[in-house]
């Protein structure tokens, strides 16, 4: 989804460069307008969050700089993994699709078709590969950077080997489903800033212009030091797939990813992680603790939960409150509310205003400015803007850890839900949990292990004898 919102009265904010190990990269945003209501009130703070440069802001031009020419090999070809390079083809010149892999051969095919006659890009048929292993055989065909699109679980491989293969990578979200594959990613970024690579993730607000700007006015002390928030991705209910004759266990679950949990991790970690993550980049916070409820009211295929409702605990004792739902015929809202000391910073019903604590509108988006100032809005294009901006420059960019710590949030948040205990960052963070099937294969596979979760303990009929001493306790009284 896009949401739009609100800009600086400043007209260009310097390059911000990203610190700690991610190293220096050259960034930098022109503002565009800010609609605001009063008379010429200041929304800045004379104490800022944050200085300029201190934290990440990208440049987000309409297109990529030209240059270097670069061969890129996808991974997971479905929809996502389709929209993603046609994407990055709408983001820069100079670019070839060398290479298509996934589990399946229609979907390689498709995508091929696709390419040929929307963008006149014909991908030889001895680059197109097809099974588990076709991920090794794209990222070793001579490629120079990886889309990576593939149901999640099997993100943390397919990104592991691409750096241990030294490619670029852009990796859709979420990047982990449970801690093994966490840790996983986490390990390959921090090899990935060693060999100076390009890792730009799928969590598109990140590159969404009325994000980018609030982020600054945020950072600016526009609401005061933040003490709380609300993230919601409440919709109706995703797509599935009905078994077809002939397929067996482990294909249809893959064909039907997004409703099986070991796959998708859940739609908290699927899909929310969006919100969540919105929270854990202006807020600077990750969460320590996790205490939440799910239910499954109306799915119909795969063993996954239709809402959360989750209660974060931030590292500074503040506390997020996290709600996801995919059920028709229910209220929708996508969108996120951030309570400061100063006022509110939201994003609900397409517009991003920040208002002082009477509710005042002190700040707002400018949407019409910003089509008048830029040909190109859209985050998903403008992410691999970045992201080849970086390559092609030579300035290294990984933001794989990041997005990990907020699908560790989600993931946390999902297992308390899941179980009815409340979870730990440290302890999710070492945990053994690993989604992964013992049996993968897709020629064998037994999908009856997959069930739908059930937190707590039953509850149990009293024994006579304490029915018993309860009366006895109660007549004592």
């Amino acid at each position: 989804m896009k949401e739009n919102n609100g800009i600086s009265r400043r007209t260009f904010l310097k390059s911000s460069a990203m610190v700690g190990a991610l190293g220096a990269i050259g960034t930098g945003s022109a503002s565009i307008l800010t609609s605001c209501s009063g008379k010429g009130e200041s929304v800045g703070s004379d104490k800022p969050l944050k200085a300029p440069g201190s934290y990440y802001v990208p440049d987000l031009p309409d297109k990529a700089t030209d240059g270097k020419a670069l061969k890129v090999g996808v991974i997971g070809c479905g929809g996502r993994g389709s929209g993603a390079t046609f994407n990055l083809l709408d983001a820069a010149n100079g670019i070839t699709i060398a290479a298509l892999g996934d589990v399946f051969q229609e979907r390689v095919d498709e995508l091929a078709g696709k390419l040929k006659d929307q963008k006149q890009v014909d991908v030889p048929a001895d680059k197109r590969f097809v099974g588990l292993d076709a991920y090794q055989k794209v990222i070793d065909s001579g490629v120079d950077a990886i889309i990576v699109a593939t149901p999640p679980l099997f993100r943390p491989l397919h990104f592991q080997y691409a750096v241990d293969k030294s490619k670029h990578c852009f990796l859709e979200k979420p990047i982990c489903v449970d801690p093994v594959g966490y840790r996983t990613i986490m390990a390959a970024a921090k090899q990935a800033q060693a060999k100076n690579l390009c890792v730009v993730t799928g969590t598109q607000r990140h590159h969404q212009r009325n994000y980018v700007e609030s982020l600054k006015k945020i950072m600016d002390g526009a609401i005061g030091e933040i003490t709380g928030g609300c993230v919601y991705w409440n919709q109706p209910m995703l797509w599935f797939k009905k078994r077809e004759a002939g397929w067996n266990d482990c294909e249809y679950m893959i064909k039907d990813w997004v409703n099986w949990k070991w796959l998708s991790g859940d739609h908290i970690v699927e899909q929310h992680v969006h919100n969540i993550d919105v929270f854990l980049w202006m807020s600077g916070l990750k969460p320590v603790k996790a205490v939440g409820f799910g239910s499954r009211q109306r799915r119909l295929t795969g063993d996954q939960y239709d809402n959360f409702s989750i209660d974060f605990t931030m590292e500074n004792g503040i506390h997020l409150h996290s709600m996801c739902r995919q059920i028709d015929g229910c209220v929708n809202n996508v969108s996120e509310f951030i309570q400061g000391t100063k006022g509110t910073w939201s994003t609900e019903n397409g517009d991003t205003v920040i208002k002082d604590n009477t509710g005042k509108e002190i700040w707002k988006y400018d949407k019409e400015a910003e089509k008048t100032a830029h040909k190109q809005n859209d985050p998903y294009v403008l992410e691999h803007v970045n992201w080849v901006n970086c390559i092609r420059s030579n300035k290294p960019i990984e933001l794989a850890s990041a997005t990990a710590a907020s699908c560790m949030a989600a993931i946390m948040g999902r297992e308390s839900a899941y179980t009815g205990a409340e979870t730990t960052w440290d302890a999710m963070a070492a945990s053994a949990l690993d989604y992964t099937p013992k049996d993968l294969n897709l020629g064998k596979m037994d999908m009856t292990g997959f069930v739908v979760p059930v937190p707590g303990t039953p509850h149990e009929e009293k024994k006579e004898e304490d029915k018993k001493d309860d009366k006895k306790k109660e007549a004592k009284k």
